[in-house]
C-alpha cells in the first residue's frame, strides 16, 4: 500500500467522479444532495489519506519519496513522487478541496456535473504536483484546463463564455511552446524522467553555448531558448504582468468555488513549474533572464496594486491583488538564494489560504445580495459582526500584517531581493504600501459606516456552515504566521539542495566557457 499511496490519493477523486457519472440518476433535489455528500466525503477522505504522506515524509532526504512507477503506453513511464518542494502543494490541494465542495452547497443547477468537474479537477491538480515524467506532467498540466473551462463556462456569471475562452486560449497558447521545448529536451537527454531515475532531466546538463540566430546572439544558447519556452507557459499560469489579463475576467465570472480553486491552487502551478523545471534544468538560461524577471515582478506588484485601487467589483479587486502577490513569488524564485526560494514557496502556500478565504468572504455576501459591486454595500458591521471580523482578519493577512502568514512570505522575498537588487526591492516595497491602500479602502467601503441602504437592512450574519468553512483557513493563516517553521523546516533541505545545484551548474558552465576561450 505504501508505495501506491500517491496513486490512491491522486485517483480517488476521479473514481468518485466515475461513480457519480455512472450510477447517479435524476436531476431532483435528492440526487443533487447525494452528489454533494459523495464529493464531500471523497475529498475529506483524500485529505485524511494525504496526511499519511505528510507524517511519513522525511525532510532531510532531498530526493523523491513515495515513488510509484509503472510501465505505461508506448514505452512511457508512469511515475509519481514528492519532494520537499512539491509535498506542501499536494497538501494544500487536498486541504482546500473539501472546503471548496462545502462552499458550493448552494448550487442548484446540474449539481452532479458540477461535482464531477471539481473531483476531476482535484485529480489533475494533484497529478501536476506529483508527476515525475515529462509526458505525464504535460497531460495533467493541460487537462486541468478542461474542468476549469467548463466550471467557468457553465456555472459562471453573465459574461462567462468570453471569460472561459479567454482563460483557455491564454493558458493553452503558452503551453504549446512548452510542448516544443519538451520534445527538444527528450531529443537531447533521451529520457522523459524528471528526477529519481538513472538518467533524469534534473541531472542532465543542457547545452549552454551561445549561438547566433539571424544576427541575434542568444546568450546561454539552448538553455535560454528552452527557459523562454517554459517561461511562456508558466508566466501565463502564474499570471505575470503583462499576460495577467485573463485572471480578473475568469475570477469575476467563475462561481465562488471556482474562484477559490483558481486562486488557491491553479495559480501555484506556474510557481511550481519554475521551481521544478526552469531553475534546476536550465540554470544558465534562468541566470540570463533573471534581471528581466525581477523587474517584471516589481512592475507587476506596483501596477496591479494601482489597478486594484480603481476597481468597482470586489472579485476583480481581489484578482488583481492575487497578481500582485504572485509577483512576490516570481521575485523570490529568481533571487536564487535560500531566503528567496523559501519565501516564494511560503508565499504561495499562504496566498492559497488567504485569497481562498477572501473569495469565500465575497461569496458569502454575494449569496445574500447577488451583486459584487462595492457601491452596493456599506455598514455591514451593524448586521454582520462575525463576518466583519473574519473579513478584517483576512484583509490584514492580505496586506501582510506581522502575525499572519502573509507577512512571512513577503518579508522573506523582500529580504532576499534586497541582497540581489536593491532597486527592485525598493519598487516592490512600495507595492506593499499600495496593497494596504486598496485592501483597507475596500474594507472601509463594504463593512464600515452606517447602514443606510434599504436593501441591506434584512441581511443576516454568517451561517454555521459558512463559519465552519472559513475556520480552518483562519487557523492555518494564524499558525503559519506565528510559527512559520512548520513550512520552512519541511522545504528547507530541498530548497538548499536546489540552490546548491544551481550554483554548481553555473560554475560548471562558466568553467566550460573559459576552457573553450582558452583553447581558441
Amino acid at each position: 500500500m505504501d508505495h501506491h499511496l500517491l496513486s490512491i490519493i491522486t485517483f480517488m477523486p476521479s473514481f468518485a467522479a466515475l461513480i457519480l457519472a455512472v450510477f447517479l440518476r435524476g436531476d431532483d433535489a435528492a440526487a443533487g444532495r447525494n452528489a454533494k455528500w459523495l464529493a464531500l466525503i471523497t475529498t475529506t477522505v483524500t485529505f485524511l489519506i494525504s496526511l499519511f504522506i505528510l507524517f511519513d515524509f522525511d525532510p532531510s532526504n532531498t530526493g523523491f519519496q513515495f515513488v510509484d512507477e509503472a510501465q505505461w503506453l508506448m514505452g512511457l513511464q508512469y511515475r509519481l513522487g514528492v519532494d520537499g518542494i512539491s509535498i506542501l502543494f499536494v497538501m494544500l490541494t487536498t486541504f482546500m478541496m473539501p472546503l471548496v465542495i462545502a462552499a458550493s452547497w448552494n448550487v442548484e443547477t446540474r449539481v452532479k456535473e458540477y461535482m464531477i468537474a471539481f473531483l476531476l479537477l482535484e485529480t489533475l491538480m494533484l497529478g501536476v504536483f506529483m508527476a515525475l515524467d515529462l509526458v505525464l506532467f504535460y497531460l495533467f498540466f493541460e487537462a486541468g484546463l478542461i474542468p476549469m473551462f467548463l466550471i467557468i463556462g457553465i456555472w459562471g456569471g453573465a459574461n462567462r463564455i468570453y471569460a472561459s475562452f479567454k482563460f483557455f486560449l491564454y493558458t493553452f497558447l503558452g503551453s504549446v511552446l512548452m510542448l516544443v521545448a519538451m520534445v527538444m529536451m527528450y531529443a537531447d537527454a533521451g529520457t522523459t524522467c524528471i528526477g529519481g531515475c538513472e538518467v533524469s532531466l534534473l541531472t542532465h546538463t543542457f547545452a549552454s553555448d551561445s549561438f547566433s540566430i539571424a544576427g541575434i546572439t542568444v546568450v546561454g544558447g539552448l538553455q535560454t531558448m528552452m527557459f523562454l519556452a517554459f517561461f511562456a507557459s508558466f508566466a501565463v499560469k502564474m499570471p505575470m504582468w503583462p499576460v495577467h489579463t485573463w485572471l480578473p475576467d475568469a475570477h469575476v465570472q467563475a462561481p465562488t468555488a471556482g474562484s477559490v480553486v483558481l486562486a488557491a491552487i491553479l495559480l501555484k502551478m506556474g510557481g511550481y513549474g519554475f521551481l521544478r523545471f526552469s531553475v534546476p534544468m536550465f540554470p544558465v538560461g534562468a541566470d540570463v533572464m533573471a534581471p528581466l524577471v525581477l523587474w517584471m515582478s516589481a512592475i507587476a506588484i506596483v501596477y496591479t496594486s494601482l489597478v486594484a485601487l480603481v476597481q468597482e467589483d470586489m472579485k476583480k479587486l481581489i484578482a488583481y491583488s492575487s497578481v500582485a502577490h504572485m509577483g512576490f513569488v516570481t521575485m523570490g524564485i529568481f533571487t536564487f538564494n535560500q531566503q528567496g526560494l523559501d519565501g516564494a514557496i511560503f508565499q504561495m502556500i499562504s496566498h492559497g489560504f488567504i485569497s481562498a478565504a477572501l473569495f469565500l468572504c465575497v461569496g458569502v455576501i454575494y449569496d445574500r445580495m447577488h451583486t459584487r459591486d462595492i457601491d452596493a454595500y456599506g455598514g455591514l458591521v451593524n448586521r454582520m459582526p462575525a463576518y466583519a471580523l473574519v473579513f478584517m482578519f483576512f484583509t490584514m493577512a492580505n496586506v501582510g500584517l506581522p502575525g499572519t502568514s502573509g507577512f512571512v512570505g513577503e518579508f522573506l522575498t523582500l529580504m532576499a531581493t534586497f541582497q540581489v537588487n536593491t532597486w527592485v526591492a525598493a519598487v516592490a516595497t512600495t507595492g506593499v504600501i499600495f496593497s494596504a491602500a486598496y485592501a483597507l479602502w475596500l474594507y472601509r467601503r463594504v463593512v464600515m459606516g452606517d447602514l443606510i441602504k434599504e436593501s441591506l437592512k434584512a441581511i443576516t450574519d454568517m451561517t454555521a456552515r459558512e463559519k465552519w468553512i472559513i475556520a480552518p483557513l483562519v487557523a492555518m493563516t494564524l499558525i503559519l504566521g506565528v510559527y512559520p517553521a512548520l513550512v520552512l523546516d519541511m522545504i528547507g533541505p530541498s530548497v538548499a539542495a536546489l540552490v546548491d545545484n544551481y550554483d554548481m551548474a553555473l560554475e560548471a558552465a562558466d568553467t566550460a566557457v573559459q576552457t573553450a576561450d582558452a583553447s581558441h
